[in-house]
């Protein structure tokens, strides 16, 4: 029986990852590999670590106590994990499994020096490497010293630093076990790590050498800094060969050594060129076996190559998949629509299911294949122009591409054959029945869907929702829909570059379109303000909405003198729109109207911050101000040479502005109440799944695509595997950023501004809202944690049309993503906030509670304090 606890790496694949952990699999699959050296050794397994912690019934009460502490208490995590270790490395390991291990080490020699290193189940993963969060000891002599390395690892997996790796990625720490790898020694002339993509771009095509002298702990360890070298397509592109001072030796007797390096040696390169392209070939084989890009680690002997680690690296944007091997460019759908966090599947699909245009999913997000109108010169211009005036940033990320030679063909324009696609349509006229008629046949469309859906179910539902989605997209590409939306938005560019032009004066319209009229998303967070007047002369039910935990507390409201009146007014609103949240795209996302709870924090800002009217008076101020705006800027045209022509079609576009600009936000209103819809309908479907036993619970059919879903209505069956694969891999996904544009080598863009105008030390961004202000930065990454006061500065990574409500408590804005037409900024103008978007990294470079001041015309950010 004793055999059970130690294998021969030979006899290793990658599918005993629960027997051996995720490095001794993948050494194991590399010994497999041909033309693939790896030194000799054998794994304890996890039974091994089992039957050992199976000794100290202390162990159990203390991962007790470790799992109820909070993450972010991190004294008690320290001190926990330490606790722990101590009891591990205190366990004596029982005769028997000391015998195998010696046993083993003879079958080499006892005296042969070995690494001893950690293997967790949870470790290696292709969603989690957990790279250096457990022990690898190095040059152990002799089989007690071995013995005793071995209880140091099993300890190592509670570390400090694993244990928070683990809750930040959802792992239980009772479920992990870990294995122990014990592999014969080389002394290396070199040694390094290959990337076999580039760790930085994502590129997949080029493969990052770092090289350094002795053992690879010098490099690890950031002892000295590396030669690096760059290789595509079997060539070196670029090399950095570095000054190396010290390396890592092995003892005689054991254990390692710091030495210094000759000075004659210092600069001479760690590998030639021919090595460096030799070891990418290798690299390549490796990374074939595993199927995805490869983390390894090597050293040189005598000229040859031994791999001691490979593993999967998780930091990579996925590239999403193409049916051909030719380039492809793919812009991000989640930085247009202000929601870059991962969709779950359904999500996604119902997105796809719904979108205009072939949308590809990568690493939870969706993306738009661009190549071919990249190709044609007369689409490409159209294309960059788009971008270029929503995110800047996006344009110079394709202009990056289109600088690569070759990389996306040059297609011939097709002769002209009747009307250009994407051509300019005909203007429509400047007229408020135009909005009306829009608006009344989108709500009596959604009217229809809710009376035909609410008689579908089961496979009736799932043979109507297509006929359902067909009428979502003939409502959003009627072609009179299209025309006004961009009415709006043209007037305000004609009205921004002319009046600049004529008047000197950048981003005017963003005066002239304060408080313009049928803004559903600014009436939703002026509606909020009246939400609060209601409440505000109820003192209890301030008290009881203070303390609400959950979203069940509008029955309990009733109860409270005024508190009938405040739940009819939070369940108008509700019923109004309760089907927004934040990160609406994605489906599966809480609504408001199933988790109120999310508006409390806001209402009882408005409730403190505000005075009894706010809503009205905020209005008609900013009515006041575009009418104001409005007669000085024709009064100053008048003045010009040729003044009253100016003023006269100036007038023309600040009408239709006025007219249309406030409907770019009603196409979004109908797609989430549309959704609100289709979700209620799949839920209902979900929970009878679940009553009948045949989903765990029914928030798993998030985890299905819309096809997959009517698979199990169908079947009544359910992959469960896939469902825990998904969720692994949702996980996965949000520790990934997602650039704004990625190419199909997996080179992620995310572009510059590429400015000399602006204060150094500043921070750059879009200027999508004019005028400057200063106070505290508030960095909010979740609305329903808002704590707001007068004068505060919003800092969060996207705003799509649910943070509208904060915006009225707010005295500026900062985001890291955006355009001058996505919903944060449209709002911004409309409260007449100064607003900087698309600031990379805003949320890390400022720090809550700064001082800052906002340069919403220029676009940049002065941090004060």
């Amino acid at each position: 029986m004793t055999e059970q606890y130690v294998l021969d790496l030979r006899e290793i694949d990658e599918g005993q990852i629960a027997v051996v952990g995720g490095k001794g699999a993948h050494l194991g699959s590399l010994s497999r590999i041909d033309g693939v050296r790896v030194p000799g050794g054998f794994c304890v397994t996890t039974d091994a670590y089992r039957r050992v912690v199976a000794q100290s019934p202390a162990l159990d009460a203390q991962l007790d106590r470790l799992s109820r502490v909070s993450p972010d208490d991190q004294e008690s995590v320290r001190t926990l994990s330490a606790e722990i270790r101590r009891t591990v490395e205190e366990i004596v390991v029982p005769d028997d499994l000391a015998e195998a291990i010696t046993r083993a080490l003879a079958r080499s020699g006892e005296r042969t020096a070995y690494a001893v290193r950690s293997s967790a189940t949870a470790e290696d993963l292709p969603t989690a490497s957990f790279a250096g969060q457990q022990d690898t000891y190095l040059n152990v002599v002799g089989p007690a010293a071995i013995l005793r390395h071995v209880s140091r690892c099993w300890a190592s997996l509670f570390t400090e630093r694993a244990v928070t790796y683990r809750r930040r990625n959802g792992i239980d720490d009772r479920t992990v076990r870990m294995a122990v790898v014990v592999q014969q020694m080389v002394f290396p002339l070199a040694s390094g790590i290959l990337f076999t993509a580039d760790p930085v771009s994502g590129d997949r095509t080029v493969a990052t050498v770092d090289a350094g002298f002795g053992l690879g702990e010098a490099l690890v360890s950031g002892l000295v800094n590396p030669d690096v070298f760059k290789v595509r397509h079997g060539e070196v592109v670029a090399r950095t060969i570095s000054a190396k001072q010290r390396e890592v030796h092995a003892l005689p007797t054991g254990g390692t050594q710091e030495v210094s390096i000759d000075a004659r040696r210092q600069e001479q390169p760690a590998l030639t060129d021919a090595q460096a392209v030799r070891l990418v070939e290798l690299g390549r084989r490796i990374e074939a076996r595993f199927g995805r890009p490869q983390d390894i680690e090597w050293c040189l002997v005598d000229d040859d190559f031994h791999i001691v680690q490979s593993r999967p690296i998780t930091t990579l944007f996925p590239v999403p998949e193409s049916a051909d091997q030719e380039n492809h460019v793919y812009v991000s759908v989640g930085h247009q629509q202000m929601m870059t966090d991962p969709m779950k599947p359904l999500g996604l699909s119902m997105w796809q299911q719904t979108a205009m245009v072939r949308m590809h999913e990568a690493g939870g997000r969706l993306f738009v294949d661009v190549t071919q109108r990249l190709a044609s010169p007369a689409s490409r211009a159209g294309l960059l122009d788009l971008m270029g005036r929503g995110d800047p940033l996006v344009r110079d990320a394709l202009e990056t591409v289109l600088d690569r030679e070759d990389f996306v063909p040059s297609l011939p324009d097709a002769p002209p054959a009747g009307p250009r696609v994407g051509a300019a349509p005909e203007p429509v006229e400047t007229d408020p029945a135009v909005v009306t008629g829009l608006i009344e046949r989108s709500k009596a469309s959604i009217a229809a869907l809710r009376r035909d859906v609410g008689t579908k179910a089961g496979q009736e539902l799932f043979d109507f929702l297509p006929t359902a989605f067909e009428e979502h997209k003939r409502v959003l590409t009627d072609p009179l829909n299209f025309k006004a939306i961009m009415a709006g938005m043209e007037a305000t560019w004609w009205l921004n570059d002319k009046l600049e032009d004529w008047l000197g004066e950048k981003n005017a319209a963003d005066t002239l379109t304060l408080s313009a009229p049928g803004n559903i998303t600014s009436e939703m967070g002026l509606a909020l303000l009246d939400v609060a007047d209601v409440i505000r002369p109820h003192p209890e039910v301030i008290g009881f909405l203070e303390g609400v935990e959950d979203d069940g507390f509008l029955d309990e409201l009733a109860k409270l003198p005024g508190g009938t009146e405040a739940r009819d007014a939070i369940e108008a609103y509700l019923d109004r729109y309760g089907m927004r949240c934040v990160g609406e795209i994605d489906i599966t996302r809480p609504r408001w109207s199933e988790r109120p709870g999310t508006l409390v924090p806001v209402i009882l800002d408005n409730v403190r911050n505000f005075e009894p009217g706010a809503a009205r008076r905020r209005f008609e101020q900013g009515l006041e101000q575009a009418q104001k705006k409005e007669q000085d800027v024709l009064s100053r045209l008048r003045a010009l040479p040729d003044g009253e022509r100016k003023a006269e079609e100036t007038k023309g576009m600040i009408d239709r502005v006025r007219t249309f600009i406030g409907y770019r936000e009603y196409p979004k209103y109908d797609i989430i109440s549309r959704y609100f819809v289709y979700k209620q309908a799949l839920m209902a479907e979900a929970e009878r799944l679940a009553e009948a036993g045949v989903l765990a619970e029914k928030e798993d059919v998030f985890y299905l695509t819309f096809e997959e879903f009517h698979d199990v209505v169908r079947s009544q069956r359910v992959d469960d595997r896939l469902v825990r694969q998904r969720k692994d891999a949702f996980r996965s996904y949000q520790a990934l950023t997602p650039p704004r544009v990625l190419t199909s080598d997996g080179e992620a863009l995310t572009g510059a501004y590429r400015r000399d105008d602006v204060p150094d030390g500043a921070l750059v961004g879009l200027p999508v809202s004019t005028g400057t202000v200063e106070g505290r930065a508030r960095v909010i990454l979740d609305m329903a944690e808002a704590d707001l006061e007068a004068g505060d500065i919003l800092v969060t990574t996207f705003t799509d049309p649910s943070w509208s409500p904060l915006f009225v408590a707010v005295a500026g804005l900062v985001t890291e993503v955006g355009g001058l037409m996505t919903h944060g900024a449209v709002i911004a103008r409309e409260y007449g906030l100064p607003a900087v978007v698309g600031v990379e990294q805003a949320t890390r470079r400022i720090r809550d509670g700064q001082r800052i001041r906002v340069h919403g015309t220029d676009g940049y950010i002065e941090i004060l304090s």
